[in-house]
């Protein structure tokens, strides 16, 4: 059973408005607080980091779409740019790392 075009664009419609009202209410919220409070802004700081794990993890884990820890090469590259990133903070250094690793095990 397939939704008709009105359907699909009222949801669509739907969605937009209720996402930019949600973002529209944190600030009004916090231009009413006057500042962010410090668990909030600490809590803030992570998003980055978690939705980049949320998607990189599975990604690297899970190439198709099961859990490979043998031959995986993924695995390898990624262990490699963890540790690069997490030795020199760069994040160029940390996708060349990546790249290459991916590139050089799918040649081996």
């Amino acid at each position: 059973m397939t939704a008709s075009t009105a359907v699909v664009w009222s949801a669509v419609l739907l969605a937009g408005v209720g996402t930019y009202l949600l973002r529209a209410s944190f600030l009004l919220l916090f231009e009413r607080l006057g500042e962010v409070p410090p668990a909030v802004e600490t809590a803030l700081e992570m998003v980055p980091a978690a939705v980049l794990a949320a998607l990189v993890v599975p990604a690297i884990l899970a190439p198709d779409g099961a859990i490979a820890l043998v031959g995986n090469d993924r695995l390898f590259a990624g262990v490699a740019a963890t540790a690069v990133a997490w030795y020199t903070e760069n994040i160029v250094a940390t996708i060349l790392v990546g790249l290459v690793g991916v590139v050089l095990l799918g040649l081996v």
